[in-house]
């Protein structure tokens, strides 16, 4: 869940073809822009025609998302909603879209206007055809991405400001409702009132949703009538939420709880400001083009200069998914101190945060010119992602660490997250001097006390692992066969975020070369229509040309999956280029020759608890979702020294 500030993990989409987004078959008979609110719009969560929704008006159960268009765990959702829809009809379950676009994501906001306007002008079904489009190109974002997603509902650039003001109107309306309900992040969905936080999987809402029907039922068997149905029911279930000061509270006690301990968290060779023997070290996760790391940057300043010598800033780098420029930004940082030290690194650290941002190319070349730096061999170093293995290794550590967003810091070890008051600060530090000094009085060296404190501390939690049996035969595979690490791959040829993935597991092949197997293993979706055809496809090649056959259509699936290319005529097209006996493969697909074998990995995969794709088993250690290369590098490292 995306919290106020939290990261985005890291799980974005692939860049789809805007225009070619498909309309999903149940939004087919929305109706046109609606103008009256319905008649069971009241309740603690009120849903009205105005905003946008797919189900039935008097559904036994309605979910209401609390959603941001730039938020990668809101794109996750999307997802899993596609599913429920599927899985229940029009008259079991309403889905509804609430706006709550987040500070930090500055296009979410113009987004969210763009669909309401699309919504007032051309009903619940054109909205939902921009909200595929628009979740399927998160990243990089331009003032063109909502235009361009409009276009894909037929919406052109110039109607987009036709009523703006009226749409600006429905976002605050919306924004106003999501702050009495306590919506602090996003996703944050209501089901029949019962609050469900974040990018829940499937299983979770389903569980809820079932739980609700039973209720649902139950009420109308006692006389409720269907209207007023969803009114009585979320006002039931928000009764039963526990009061506001009370949740706070609870919150409040968890994190001085988590605040107590001291993590691990190694300085390794970091930038650092401030001596090497100061009692207590302040490690901080950042992004440089994050807004939240930026304002707290002055209150680092601010301790350091008060708290002189007793205090070591370290700086550790954790670009956002979701900042395309923090990568830049954080290689020309690294860039300076390769050239002249820290006291550079600090120099132009300060100078990228006084941009604001502002962290294009040219901003740049600004500021190595600034600090002094060969602005060719910086611009060089950037553009050659020549830190790429150093900027990962900060990563890989604040994924270790959970520090799941920036800023994010450890005094002596203890987690403090977000740009905190500056009190919040100060008594942290105040009671590790307090500890520090105490250790320098029973003979420890000032220099040693970080050390001292470390060997105490909470190590990192162990990486997820899940008991997935290797497949004995009959599934495709490359890599040598007696490779250390296996990599098993549960993946969907109609998923987006799969065909993301393509790209890093081939990285992730050339960094480990001669060392890896790769083993698939078919989990198409049910609310992909095309998955399991264009699964079955690529089976009939393997079976006729081994898996030589099998990744080359696996390569042309996901190549044109995004351009409508898992359509009946396009696999058989591909089965011709690859030179498969065509009516052998017709018959293949004609006669579903593999599908009892798919079902049989979308078998294995729920038993072993994997709901979602892509998903990916390191040797047993799960990756879940289309994660960057460095989560992957890691996970293959841990298992190479672990099989040596």
């Amino acid at each position: 869940m995306a919290r106020t500030p939290q990261r985005t993990v890291a799980l974005l989409l692939a860049l789809f073809a805007l225009v070619a987004a498909p309309l999903r078959s149940t939004h087919a008979s929305e109706p046109s822009a609606p103008t009256e609110a319905l008649p069971n719009d009241g309740g603690p969560v009120p849903v009205t025609a105005r905003d946008p929704q797919i189900g039935e008006a008097y559904a036994l159960v309605t979910l209401v998302v609390f959603s941001d268009f730039q938020c990668p765990f809101c794109a996750r959702i999307a997802t899993t909603l596609q599913a429920l829809e599927k899985r229940y009809d029009r008259k079991t379950l309403r889905v509804v879209w609430k706006n709550a676009p987040l500070p930090f994501h500055p296009h979410a906001r113009p987004a969210a206007e763009a669909g309401m306007t699309i919504l007032r002008q051309r009903g619940s079904e054109a909205f939902w055809r921009f909200h595929d489009s628009l979740f399927a190109s998160q990243g990089p974002w331009s003032t063109e991405t909502w235009a361009k997603a409009a276009s894909s509902a037929g919406v052109s650039e110039a109607d987009l400001q036709t009523g703006r003001e009226e749409s600006k109107k429905k976002l605050e309306e919306d924004i106003e409702l999501g702050r009495k309900l306590r919506v602090n992040g996003t996703p944050t969905s209501f089901v029949n009132g019962v609050r469900v936080g974040g990018a829940q999987p499937e299983a979770a809402f389903v569980k809820i949703i079932d739980e609700e029907l039973t209720a649902a039922k139950a009420l109308l068997a006692k006389g409720v009538t269907p209207s007023a149905l969803y009114a009585k029911i979320a006002a039931d279930n928000a009764a039963k939420e526990p009061p506001a000061d009370k949740e706070e509270e609870d919150d409040e006690a968890a994190a001085k709880a988590d605040a107590a301990v001291a993590y691990q968290v190694p300085v390794g060779t970091s930038p650092v400001h401030g001596p090497n023997d100061a009692l207590v070290t302040l490690v901080e996760f950042a992004d440089f083009q994050c807004p939240f790391c930026v304002r707290v940057s002055e209150t680092v300043e601010a301790l350091r200069r008060e708290y002189g010598s007793e205090l070591r800033v370290v700086f550790k780098h954790n670009p956002l998914p979701f900042h395309p420029r923090a990568i830049p930004a954080a290689a020309l940082a690294i860039e300076a101190r390769a050239e002249r030290g820290d006291a550079a690194f600090w120099q132009v650290h300060n100078l990228l945060d006084a941009r604001a941002g502002k962290l294009e190319d040219d901003d740049l070349r600004a500021v190595a010119k600034q600090a002094g730096l060969d602005v060719e061999m910086a611009m060089n170093a950037i553009d050659s992602r020549k830190y790429a293995a150093e900027i990962a290794r900060d990563q890989d550590l604040a994924d270790e660490v959970q520090a799941n967003g920036t800023p994010h810091f450890f005094i002596n070890g203890r987690r403090l997250a977000g740009a905190q008051p500056i009190e919040k600060f100060r008594a942290v530090i105040d009671a590790e001097l307090a500890t520090a000094k105490a250790i320098v009085a029973r003979g420890v060296a000032p220099a040693l006390v970080y050390e001292t404190l470390q060997k105490t501390a909470k190590a990192p939690p162990a990486p997820e692992k899940k008991a997935i049996p290797l497949p004995t035969s009959g599934n495709p595979s490359k890599g040598p066969a007696n490779a250390k690490v296996t990599v098993q791959i549960f993946s969907d040829f109609e998923c987006p975020f799969c065909a993301r993935a393509e790209p890093t597991l081939a990285e992730l092949e050339r960094a480990f070369p001669g060392q890896l197997r790769f083993v698939w293993r078919n989990l198409p979706l049910p609310f992909h229509a095309h998955a399991k055809p264009a699964a079955e496809a690529a089976m009939e090649a393997f079976a006729q040309k081994g898996p030589k056959g099998f990744w080359a259509m696996h390569d042309l699936l996901f190549e044109n999956a995004g351009k409508g290319g898992l359509e009946r005529t396009s696999l058989d097209g591909y089965a011709k280029t690859l030179g498969l006996d065509l009516a052998r493969f017709a018959a293949s697909l004609d006669q579903h020759t593999h599908a009892d074998a798919i079902d049989a990995e979308a078998k294995l995969a729920n038993e072993a608890g994997v709901s979602g794709t892509p998903g990916f088993a390191v040797n047993g250690y799960w990756i879940s979702g289309a994660q960057p290369i460095g989560k992957f590098k890691s996970m293959v490292s841990r298992a190479l020294a672990e099989a040596k």
